[in-house]
């Protein structure tokens, strides 16, 4: 049986707009996060897709109680993570994670990489290592593909690729159960992010971690994730098994998504299906009512406009879609893509 290990419920972020120098008063609100419900199961490694500005790394940081929620819960193993004290949450962040977008601004400058490494158990000192701490160190960075004699080192000494393998390094640390990677490898060249997602995955089959991964390449997530939640305008569009997203999507958003994608086999690529999409993504402060995808979509009636579609499974669909004309399409994607 699956166990949900986090478990997100009408979560809501809204970022007040004001206006004035000496009196400010809010005239708006900025909706980064909008209603999002979604579950983690222990073990599984869930994507959160979607274009820049949809929400994925506010959902990040509202998820870890780095930035208190509007409204909504979220739970981690049955507990309302935002109704706990300051010293329960912090022995609680040892279970949950978080891996940096970029590896640059990540990592302390004037620290080595034993010092970045060490700092979790400074303050979990609980979890602290019984032996040589120095000895911990190294074996963490031996567990992520980086050398002991590292360890004196500092960040501007190693690549982008290395970096990142050190904030995975220091997320291992405290041995939490779940990871949050927000973006890990956007910042990173194509044959290094290939290296950093195996190692992800092997790091979660030895020591049974759960993912929540945030990114906005499609290919990115297909190559780790086991469901895939797709993300517009600060709610979820679609959710469902990647063979689900990838073979049948049903929103006209994930279809759009996914006719992007490059394909490399000529044959393939003569059979796919372009969607391009007209307009810009409207303004989070000012959504469109209704259907929030309707002004870029093909499908719009006036039903989109009036009435918002729920995340339901729709007829003839194996899987919830936020869609009143939802249909499977079938979309060629290559798998190495």
């Amino acid at each position: 049986m699956t166990k949900n290990i986090i478990e997100v419920r009408d979560l809501v972020r809204h970022y007040p707009i004001q206006q004035g120098i000496l009196y400010k008063r809010t005239i708006g609100q900025i909706k980064a996060v909008d209603g999002v419900s979604l579950d983690l199961v222990e073990g599984e490694t869930l994507g959160v897709v979607g274009e820049s500005g949809c929400g994925k790394s506010t959902l990040a940081r509202v998820l870890m109680n780095l930035e208190k929620p509007t409204s909504g819960t979220v739970l981690y193993k049955g507990q309302d993570i935002f109704k706990l004290s300051k010293g329960d949450m912090r022995r609680l962040r040892r279970n949950i994670q978080l891996v940096m977008q970029d590896p640059y601004t990540s990592l302390n400058p004037r620290m080595t990489v034993g010092d970045i490494i060490g700092e979790p158990f400074e303050i979990h000192k609980e979890v602290a290592p019984k032996g040589s701490r120095r000895r911990k160190v190294e074996e963490l960075l031996e567990t992520v593909g980086l050398s002991p004699e590292h360890i004196n080192r500092y960040p501007h000494q190693f690549s982008g690729g290395q970096r990142q393998r050190i904030g995975i390094a220091r997320a291992l640390a405290l041995q939490p159960e779940v990871i949050i990677c927000d973006e890990p490898v956007s910042a990173l060249d194509v044959s290094i992010q290939a290296q950093v997602m195996n190692l992800l995955e092997r790091l979660q089959d030895e020591f049974g971690l759960s993912y929540l991964f945030i990114a906005h390449d499609l290919s990115v997530v297909r190559h780790l994730a086991d469901r895939v939640a797709v993300m517009y305008l600060g709610r979820i569009a679609e959710i469902g098994t990647e063979d689900e997203i990838y073979e049948r999507p049903t929103h006209p958003y994930t279809q759009a998504l996914l006719s992007a994608v490059p394909v490399p086999d000529p044959e393939s690529r003569n059979t796919k299906a372009i969607i391009r999409l007209e307009g810009d993504v409207p303004s989070p402060a000012n959504p469109p009512s209704g259907c929030r995808f309707r002004t870029r979509c093909w499908k719009a009636q006036e039903i989109c406009a009036a009435k918002e579609p729920e995340l339901v499974r729709r007829e003839d669909s194996d899987h919830p879609s936020a869609c009143h004309f939802a249909e499977t399409r079938t979309v060629v994607v290559s798998h190495e893509a």
